[in-house]
């Protein structure tokens, strides 16, 4: 790990629990029967933990959608051509992707960063990062180098922390590249050894011809270039995506300053548990959005110890379902801030020996 990503890594602080304690204590004097608000009581206690105070808002969010290609494509694992990233960050950048849809209903920024799509794009609102021009094939040599890597990591970094700069303090992962559930999967069982059946998914639709196919590739780059599961840099150098090692980087960034980070779906987490190797205290700073369709996710969230909040058989990527999970951040948010306590309200409560909620009983 080189000096760069070590400080990164070094100024990643844990979460504050004298503010989660007082934000559940404050939960619990709410005219509500305690933990009746399931999840959204343990995100609010959560932000509390992360921002330091009971009450938190994120008036400005982002979702970072990071782009780049895939080499290992040659091999036909992915049933669009690769010329289909760069055709959708066109799209993202013109505002007609689903992820731009739901940004907008949760009045959420897009930065399209390109760290790695195979051909140069030219646009006022996309972010330049770029790397090299898409990973090699991974079955034949490494997807990049670990200077490359280390190189992606840092610019997914430099993009939170421009965003910071500029007010943001909630942030999203989102992600586009042809091929990207290949590497994610190859990226999921070289950091925890679960087997390739288990990791990889039919991603953009394959046939079962397609999906075997897709398990003896992973087993192959696996094979051949034995990543060192101890070392996150070395698995995404070897089998990774540059954007994948973009979204660890924002990860990283956003844990160090001390901002939530919604995770997407699985592309997302396995850059979440690439962060989580590097930093194990990045963990307190995710939000597991949603668990998609595909297989390995499940998995990943598992390692990551987080519980989705969102289950909609999702698999599109680009920071959907995180995206649609901002407005549960908003919602923990509100009940935090507006609803009435006991005594504010003058309702008993059940320490008073009489019901434990105006409305009756808890469901």
């Amino acid at each position: 790990m080189n000096q760069t990503i070590s400080s990164l890594v070094d100024s990643i602080a844990p979460v504050d629990k004298s503010a989660e304690e007082a934000a559940l204590a404050h939960l619990n004097q709410l005219t509500k029967p305690p933990g009746s608000l399931g999840k959204l009581e343990a995100l609010a206690v959560k932000l509390a933990g992360v921002s330091g105070k009971v009450m938190s808002s994120y008036p400005a969010r982002a979702v970072v959608v990071m782009a780049g290609d895939h080499g290992v494509c040659e091999e036909g694992i992915s049933a669009f051509p690769s010329e289909v990233t760069a055709q959708m960050v066109s799209n993202f950048l013109n505002g007609g992707a689903a992820v731009n849809v739901l940004a907008r209903q949760a009045d959420a920024e897009v930065l399209c960063v390109d760290i790695g799509v195979q051909t140069d794009l030219q646009h006022p609102g996309l972010i330049s990062k770029k790397i090299r021009y898409g990973t090699a094939n991974m079955v034949k040599e490494p997807a990049m180098t670990r200077e490359e890597a280390e190189a992606a990591i840092m610019a997914g970094a430099e993009v939170a922390r421009s965003a910071f700069s500029r007010g943001v303090r909630l942030f999203v992962t989102g992600e586009m590249g042809i091929g990207n559930t290949t590497a994610s999967a190859a990226v999921m069982s070289g950091l925890t050894g679960i087997s390739t059946r288990e990791s990889v998914g039919r991603g953009t639709g394959i046939d079962d011809d397609g999906l075997r196919l897709k398990i003896i590739t992973v087993d192959r780059a696996l094979e051949l270039h034995k990543p060192n599961g101890h070392d996150p840099v070395d698995v995404l150098s070897k089998v990774g995506g540059l954007e994948i090692a973009g979204l660890t980087g924002v990860i990283l960034a956003a844990a160090a300053l001390r901002c939530p980070v919604i995770i997407d779906g699985f592309i997302s987490s396995a850059a979440a548990l690439a962060a989580a190797k590097l930093a194990p205290d990045a963990v307190q700073y995710m939000i597991a959005s949603h668990v998609s369709q595909e297989p390995g996710h499940v998995h990943l969230l598992k390692e990551l110890g987080l519980e989705p909040m969102l289950h909609l058989d999702m698999r599109l990527g680009e920071g959907t379902g995180g995206v649609l999970a901002i407005h549960l951040v908003d919602a923990a948010c509100k009940i935090m801030a507006e609803m009435a306590t006991f005594t504010s309200a003058g309702v008993s409560s059940a320490s008073d020996g009489t019901a434990s909620s105006p409305e009756g009983e808890a469901r």
